[in-house]
């Protein structure tokens, strides 16, 4: 069974991160190491289809344990990834009499794990939570580094806070329930990180990804060493940039693990958070971001046609035709990604090379025709 520990400066907080199988039924034995004896309640988080799924093992492992149990349940969807929801969350803790020794545990994707996160930072100004992602995006990217957020209308993440989890549990076997388009968007921030990380770890990506194909995921040592291999990666990045700092620029800052995430935002935000998945969005937002750096001369087209063709190896994208280069541009300027005034935009050298570049350096002109090509499959 794979094991990482995730080193986070400047606090020096560390957790572990287990993946393999059978481990649902041990986030009992993971908690209690992980939050000492004090630890007496735990609320678990999680949506009514995955906790139907799952809930009732990680609940009786947690009572095995000792720990008293109750659980909270949000709507599905990253519509649901609101201050609201918080609220709702914040006032279940209060009611569940959580102390400052318990613990909260994520047990879903991506928006559970944002919702949670967040809600354990700001209870009782901070109380320790557990991720178990059962999405394969989750379990890669966010589940790993303490991100955790919430979405307003002008924009997604926009209130939020870094608070490192105790402990991440990935148990492989939960992505053999996977809807179709949610083993696409995995594979989607897969090659973002690959692509951002080095040429060994994007090839070994598409390697898996051809021997794959597009069929449901089967449980693997290869499928544990690939998802180790990219949770190894983040927490490398995490570990040396925990909290994103404004003023680093260079290729091992954490803001290169927003390469393609611009243009994903923008998309999400303008289609109103209801036709893309976040790893979707992110499938294209990398063919953009491929597209503007081959624009402006930084990308050799056979290394973009490299790029498209591993994310063609995802399996399908929703079509983006019909929206307008214009009002995504519009949505990109809200993003929160900005130093003095502008969009730093994450692009590629090479495959394994990313390059920040200051929003300044790409005219609207070229940002338009990029996107006009990326919406219309010109490729």
């Amino acid at each position: 069974m794979p094991r990482l520990r995730v080193r986070a400066k400047p606090r020096q907080q560390e957790y572990e991160i287990r993946i393999g199988t059978k481990l649902l039924s041990k986030t009992g034995e993971v908690a209690r190491i992980s939050l000492g004896q004090q630890a007496q309640r735990i609320v678990i988080v999680s949506n009514r289809k995955v906790f139907s799924l799952y809930g009732t093992g990680v609940a009786n492992s947690l009572k095995a344990s000792g720990f008293s149990v109750s659980r909270f349940l949000i709507g599905d969807g990253e519509r649901y990834k609101s201050i609201s929801t918080v609220e709702s969350a914040l006032q279940f803790l209060h009611d569940a009499q959580l102390e400052r020794g318990d613990a909260v545990v994520s047990l879903g994707g991506g928006v559970v794990g944002d919702i949670t996160g967040f809600a354990a930072a700001v209870y009782l100004r901070g109380v320790p939570f557990i991720q178990i992602p059962t999405t394969l995006l989750a379990q890669v990217d966010s589940s790993v580094g303490g991100k955790t957020g919430v979405n307003m209308s002008g924009g997604k993440n926009l209130v939020g806070s870094f608070h490192q989890p105790a402990a991440v549990i990935i148990d492989v076997e939960t992505l053999t329930t996977l809807p179709a388009r949610e083993r696409v968007a995995g594979w989607c921030e897969c090659v973002k990180q690959g692509a951002v990380s080095s040429r060994k770890l994007f090839n070994e990506t598409a390697n898996f990804l051809r021997a794959a194909g597009q069929r449901e995921l089967a449980v693997s040592p290869q499928l544990e060493k690939i998802i180790a291999a990219h949770c190894a990666f983040k927490a490398s990045i995490v570990a040396q940039d925990e909290r994103e700092e404004t003023g680093r620029f260079d290729r091992r800052s954490r803001r290169i693990l927003n390469f393609g995430h611009t243009i994903a935002h923008a998309l999400e935000l303008v289609t109103n958070f209801k036709r893309l998945r976040h790893g979707e969005a992110v499938g294209h937002g990398i063919l953009a971001a491929g597209m503007i750096s081959k624009n402006l001369g930084l990308l050799d087209e056979t290394e973009l046609e490299l790029l498209a063709t591993t994310v063609r190896l995802c399996g399908p994208l929703p079509s983006v035709r019909d929206l307008d280069e214009r009002s995504v541009i519009k949505a990109v300027a809200q993003d929160k990604k900005r130093s003095a005034g502008y969009i730093q935009w994450v692009l590629l050298e090479r495959i394994g090379r990313p390059r920040i570049v200051d929003g300044r350096e790409i005219s609207p002109t070229l940002l338009r025709k990029s996107l006009q090509q990326v919406f219309q499959g010109q490729f």
